[in-house]
């Protein structure tokens, strides 16, 4: 059974769809054994509490540099035997220490279409501002693993819904994590602890 981490900062709904796919027995061979948190305010740490699972606070303004703070991530990952990590929501971008050490180890969930809307300063509803001020007909999430640039790890899974012409950035955002991320994210998790990912010249495989 596969120790995932699960690393957060805010409201934790993406924590939450992991939680109710664990819950539902759709997450094969992994459980969720921590959820680490950048911001002792985080709500994710309530859920974490309901559903029993351990949860740490690795606040960042502690820390004076990403590489200071990356490495005290860095440790309690290993501490906690991490065989997967999750990032749901952790709105800091990690030292290549971390990377390095947890290569093709580490997942994330994007809510645009890499290589769409994405890399540095592309998080949170500016992804989906900047989507429908191109005039995208559709949208989506990418699951990808994380490697050293902003959102450029290997894919793993992708999903789309379609822009409707009344679309507001709140309303895309609210669509793309109700069809896309939280089925797709619990279902990639999922699939690594499984085994059932491989990845060839840098790209990722399902099997």
């Amino acid at each position: 059974m596969k120790n995932i981490c699960v690393l957060v900062s805010g409201g934790g709904t993406n924590l939450q769809a992991l939680i109710d796919a664990q819950d539902r027995g759709e997450i094969k061979g992994g459980r969720i054994s921590c959820v680490i948190s950048s911001n002792p305010g985080a709500y994710a740490l309530e859920r974490a509490k309901k559903a029993g699972i351990t949860s740490v606070v690795i606040p960042r303004k502690e820390y004076s540099d990403s590489k200071t703070y990356s490495e005290a991530i860095l440790e309690e990952l290993n501490r906690q035997k991490a065989d997967l990590v999750v990032l749901a929501g952790f709105m800091i971008i990690l030292d290549e220490c971390v990377t390095k050490a947890y290569d093709y180890k580490i997942i994330n969930v994007h809510p645009a279409l890499i290589p769409s809307f994405c890399g540095e300063g592309f998080y949170g509803l500016r992804v989906h501002e900047k989507a429908l001020e191109y005039g995208v007909k559709v949208s989506g999430a990418t699951i990808h693993f994380v490697n050293e640039k902003a959102d450029a790890g290997a894919i793993i899974l992708q999903g789309t819904v379609d822009v409707a012409n009344d679309d507001t950035p709140e309303t895309l955002q609210k669509k793309i994590m109700e069809n896309v991320e939280w089925k797709l994210l619990p279902k990639a998790v999922s699939l690594f602890c499984e085994g059932r990912i491989t990845i060839k010249d840098g790209k990722a495989y399902v099997d």
